[in-house]
């Protein structure tokens, strides 16, 4: 599917959803509407490239309490042609998929004889953990890129789609996992129950899936309305979580509260069921807080809209004032804030980003062009955007000599402040 030859046919490219991805329940409510907006990891060769616009709408589910967009773009538009993410080039991501592997290192009796299979395995960041203790590991990713990289480093990687047909091939060939890592790819998924189906296919009886999804309840309370964008079609609460997994046979039985992302959740679910009170402690506090009814979202879209009038008015304010304003991190999130927000080229210079695939593109929508995070020191911008605000605390340390010659950073999430 080649998206530089599109024509203007979005009905080719992606349909929209009258019932919920995960029950088919009809009943779904909307509660904040950022209108239509270019695909946010697409970045441009070119300021007159062909770009397509999306609807980005979002609902509650009213009978399982999942949260969700209602656009589904065909995900070989989303991440095979051209997908630009490469986990390693974060620090902060590295040590947190170091940590988590070694935690499973160290409750799990895996060997040589193991299998660990990661789905949506990027550039082998993860695996290559397990690798370096001998264990064997297989990676899937669609994207051919990042697919490559991790084969360069000796992680091998299965460049495809993770689909139920996949998982059933995989089991003819008596691949069966002693652990499953899903790292931020359940939310990507269109066939959200084939996925999950697939999953327990391949896992052994006393295997382990451990995943995580950003948690719905960070993101409404942070107001992070930037995380959502085309190619997170879900948004999950634990409760949603447990309702999804049940269905097919699966079982939440622990769950860890992470910082990373805005705020994540780490799943442990396996075929068995033994359920630990971190799981039964957050189910009740959802339900305490009313994650599981609409009332919870209702009010969402106007703090949205006080976030972005309190951003648009500083960047206009210090524009007005001739400041020079840069930003940092060409990320999907990025994009999202970018185009709702109504800030292009005219007020952002320019975007920085360590990720070199990015670098000499431009934003989608926005069209601010991205270069390398020298640009900083060498054009000194009195202000910058921080978009990747979920890695706040590396940027500083990395841009710790901009930041001395009296640089500044805006950061927009929760609310815009400067620091």
């Amino acid at each position: 599917m080649n998206f530089q030859n599109f024509k203007g046919n979005l009905r080719a490219i992606s349909r929209t959803e009258t019932a919920c991805r995960a029950c088919k329940s009809k009943r779904i409510v909307s509660f904040l509407d950022l209108g239509v907006t270019p695909l946010a990891d697409r970045l441009l060769t070119s300021v007159s490239e062909n770009e397509p616009v999306f609807p980005l709408n979002v609902v509650f589910c009213e009978e399982c309490a999942l949260v969700q967009i209602t656009e589904t773009v065909a995900p070989e538009i989303l991440f095979a042609d051209a997908y630009p993410y490469y986990s390693s080039f974060s620090p902060a991501l590295l040590a947190h998929a170091r940590e988590n592997v070694l935690e499973i290192l160290a409750s799990r009796m895996l060997n040589d004889k193991s299998l660990v299979i990661e789905l949506a395995s990027n550039d082998g960041y993860l695996l290559k953990n397990y690798k370096e203790s001998g264990i064997p590991v297989l990676g899937i990713d669609p994207a051919e890129g990042p697919a490559a990289a991790a084969e360069c480093i000796g992680v091998p990687t299965l460049q495809d789609f993770f689909t139920l047909e996949l998982a059933e091939k995989l089991c003819a060939e008596g691949k069966y996992a002693d652990v499953v890592h899903a790292n931020n790819v359940l939310a990507h998924v269109a066939d959200t129950n084939g996925f999950v189906r697939g999953l327990r296919a391949i896992l052994k009886p006393n295997g382990i899936a451990v995943i995580e999804v950003p948690y719905v309840m960070s993101l409404i309370d942070h107001v992070e309305f930037d995380t959502i964008y085309h190619e997170h079609l879900c948004y999950f609460s634990v409760t949603a979580i447990d309702n999804l997994f049940r269905r097919h046979g699966l079982f939440l039985n622990r769950v860890k509260l992470l910082k990373i992302h805005g705020g994540s959740l780490r799943l442990f679910v396996e075929p068995k069921e033994n359920v630990t009170e971190s799981v039964t402690a957050q189910l009740r506090l959802e339900r305490e807080l009313g994650l599981n009814r609409f009332e919870f979202f209702r009010d969402f879209s106007n703090r949205v809209a006080t976030q972005k009038a309190e951003l648009v008015s500083l960047v206009h304010e210090l524009k007005t004032q001739g400041k020079r304003i840069a930003a940092y991190g060409a990320a999907a999130k990025g994009a999202t804030l970018l185009n709702y927000c109504g800030l292009s080229s005219k007020e952002i210079d320019f975007v920085v980003d360590r990720n070199s695939y990015k670098q000499g593109k431009f934003m989608p929508g926005a069209h601010v062009p991205v270069c390398d995070p020298s640009a900083l020191l060498e054009e000194k911008p009195d202000y910058v955007l921080l978009l990747t605000w979920n890695f706040a605390d590396e940027i500083f340390e990395q841009q710790a000599a901009y930041r001395a010659t009296g640089g500044k950073f805006i950061v927009p999430v929760p609310s815009p402040r400067i620091i």
